[in-house]
């Protein structure tokens, strides 16, 4: 038997352009299995970029693992159902019902033109429930708040029940108390084995994650865990000075200078 793969994601001297311009430079990182990986930086950085690459949606030099296969020779159906995405800005057919919506990310688990079954319609009424939309599975997304649209389509990725979950900016809409809901539901993929990386704007929420991936420039200018000394000082330094790490009521949160 095959030995399981110490990480769930590989990136190996990884490059990528958009519009002709270079955004990412040879970037090299492994993100471990059954922990929630945070990638923050400035703007401009890169860090979309390379969630996007990770997750196999944008040309790009180098390669990329997942679970320790080479990502482009797995099957679609079956990367589909090991990877799932939650983009930034996502959005869906605005006359399609939340339930509809969130049982596209069963669409990797049915065969062609099969109607779904038992098992999924559990996952998506599990996922509809856990991010708190159950109520409005009946409502057209066009008729949802921005908070509400966001919910649904988090309910999409969750439905997926992937070993991987990958979000860019899923806080977006989000008031404090759902943001709160959010970091609960991903300390309960991560205890369930599901590995979680996302891109987050909110650095004291960032530093709640188990690893922190700083990328600034196209390039990784630090990884480590979130509770190190080190790690808060790259952060610091990466942001220039502008923010300073402190412990507050037993969090580590940061704070502008």
């Amino acid at each position: 038997m095959n030995a399981p793969a110490l990480h769930a994601l590989q990136a190996l001297q990884v490059s990528a352009s958009l519009g002709g311009v270079e955004v990412l430079h040879d970037v090299s990182l492994s993100l471990p299995q059954a922990r929630w990986t945070c990638i923050v930086g400035p703007n401009g950085a890169g860090k979309s970029t390379l969630l996007k690459v990770l997750a196999g949606l944008l040309p790009h030099r180098g390669a990329v693992q997942l679970m320790g296969r080479p990502l482009p020779s797995l099957p679609a159906r079956q990367r589909a159902r090991q990877l799932a995405w939650l983009g930034q800005n996502e959005g869906a057919a605005p006359d399609l019902c939340a339930w509809d919506v969130v049982m596209l990310g069963r669409l990797p688990h049915q065969a062609w033109l099969a109607a779904p079954g038992a098992a999924d319609r559990a996952a998506v009424e599990q996922a509809l429930r856990a991010t708190q939309a159950w109520e409005w599975r009946d409502r057209p997304l066009g008729q949802l708040s921005g908070g509400e649209r966001q919910r649904v389509l988090l309910a999409r990725a969750l439905a997926v029940q992937a070993k991987v979950l990958l979000m860019d900016e899923p806080l977006a809409n989000l008031d404090p108390p759902h943001q709160a809901d959010w970091l609960r539901l991903v300390r309960q993929q991560v205890a369930a084995g599901v590995t979680v990386v996302s891109v987050l704007h909110e650095i004291s929420l960032a530093l709640m994650a188990d690893e922190l991936v700083l990328l600034d420039q196209g390039r990784i200018a630090w990884q480590g865990n979130c509770a190190d000394p080190a790690t808060h000082r790259a952060l610091e330094r990466v942001f220039q000075q502008r923010i300073a790490v402190r412990a507050l009521d037993g969090q580590w949160v940061a704070v502008l200078r």
